[in-house]
């Protein structure tokens, strides 16, 4: 199974069209979509390392617009939209303390969890439920967006080849290690919100 999926996305990833299907899936992930931009941001810069700058920039980029459209979310639609994909993810019972959390730690919060694996959308929808300054929410997330994209092309500019070696050669492990990287991102979001 992990063999098909990764020979299908380095496919993917060599295809002229790849470059907007990552800035698509950045978007959407900083909105609504359940899956990181990683798991194309990554084949693709190993596949290409030259290029893993340019697609860091267009996953920053288009992360912080698709962020914009989270925080509309959570400052105009929250009570349909917002407050339904917030169950959706299993959150909606965690909203009021964790708008209570925001106006104290708000930009600690933008900064640390835009670097890790827990869903960026709840924090662009929080975002703007919770009212949080917009032009501030704007730089922390190039700040935070931009640092975890830009350190995941560096590691693969430098050692891509290298690790797409390994990784062909240990696909199983790597594929269950993300998996697990992905469910334990949403069960740590479920936790701390």
């Amino acid at each position: 199974m992990f063999k098909a999926l990764y020979d299908w996305t380095i496919s993917l990833s060599r295809s002229p069209r790849a470059p907007q299907a990552l800035g698509m899936v950045s978007f959407a992930e900083s909105s609504f979509f359940p899956i990181p931009p990683d798991v194309m941001l990554i084949p693709m810069a190993m596949a290409k390392p030259e290029k893993a700058w340019r697609y860091a920039l267009i996953c920053t980029v288009t992360s912080v617009l698709g962020g914009l459209l989270g925080y509309a979310i959570g400052a105009l639609l929250y009570d349909t939209l917002g407050a339904w994909l917030i169950q959706l993810y299993g959150y909606g019972d965690k909203m009021d303390a964790f708008r209570e959390l925001y106006q104290k730690h708000g930009h600690w919060i933008i900064l640390i969890k835009g670097f890790t694996p827990i869903p960026f959308k709840l924090i662009t929808i929080a975002s703007g439920l919770a009212g949080y300054d917009f032009w501030m929410f704007v730089l922390l997330s190039i700040l935070t967006r931009g640092a975890r994209f830009f350190f995941v092309a560096g590691i693969m500019n430098r050692f891509g080849v290298p690790l797409r070696r390994f990784i062909e050669n240990n696909l199983t492990l790597v594929g269950i290690v993300t998996l697990v990287a992905i469910v334990g991102g949403f069960a740590v979001a479920k936790f701390l919100f």
